[in-house]
């Protein structure tokens, strides 16, 4: 099973959290992508719920020289989340990452001042959030993204993707109290394997999206 591209992806994930709304309790529901590529798919999915859309900035802690690689991942001011086994594997300490911990740090910043500009961080407190990407492939950043989520009391935390490898999916359960996947290929590799059409996401596509829906 193969996506056409974001937009059918995140009509076909719309479709299955439409159901989950139509049955289950989702009390001011929020719509949270992770940028930039989650954008697009949860764009689709605020539309089918009539809920906000905004986006919450996670950045993936890579390996020196294997950025792609991802070992760790930060959210919000939270010290850095990373995947131990992986670090253990690797002979890494959390210490010969902090340099790039310090990177993804700054970069994190700068996007969110651009995507939110003087807009105010959407409340968490008491609403369901429904974090959304393109796909999980280690779910590290995923797993940095809820945690600092779960910190700030929603009612209900749901993860939703339109593909995910089947121990991230595992795995990312104990942090969300729902995670919908449509798609978890037993052989996974890669999430742009997953679609036809994948493009790079440009910042001025995220924050056109943000514009045509704000939070509150």
């Amino acid at each position: 099973m193969r996506f056409a591209d974001r937009i059918q992806a995140g009509r076909e994930l719309a479709a299955a959290l439409s159901e989950m709304q139509r049955t289950e309790d989702l009390p001011v529901p929020l719509v949270l992508a992770l940028p930039r590529g989650g954008v697009p798919v949860a764009a689709e999915v605020a539309r089918a719920l009539h809920a906000p859309l905004d986006v919450l900035v996670a950045r993936k802690i890579g390996l020196p020289g294997r950025p792609e690689y991802g070992v760790g991942a930060i959210a919000g001011e939270d010290p850095p989340v990373y995947d131990a086994t992986a670090l253990e594997m690797l002979g890494l300490t959390e210490d010969r990452l902090s340099s790039t911990v310090a990177h993804e740090r700054t970069e994190m910043h700068r996007r969110q001042s651009l995507y939110r500009g003087n807009r105010p961080e959407p409340r968490i407190e008491g609403r369901a959030v429904i974090v959304v990407d393109d796909g999980l492939a280690t779910g590290v950043t995923a797993r940095a993204a809820l945690r600092h989520l779960r910190r700030q009391r929603p009612a209900r935390l749901v993860l939703a993707a339109p593909v995910g490898s089947p121990q991230a999916v595992t795995a990312l359960g104990h942090e969300a109290d729902t995670v919908v996947c449509l798609h978890q290929p037993a052989v996974f590799e890669a999430v742009g394997l997953w679609y036809e059409d994948f493009p790079q996401i440009s910042d001025d596509e995220v924050t056109e999206a943000l514009h045509m829906t704000t939070a509150h």
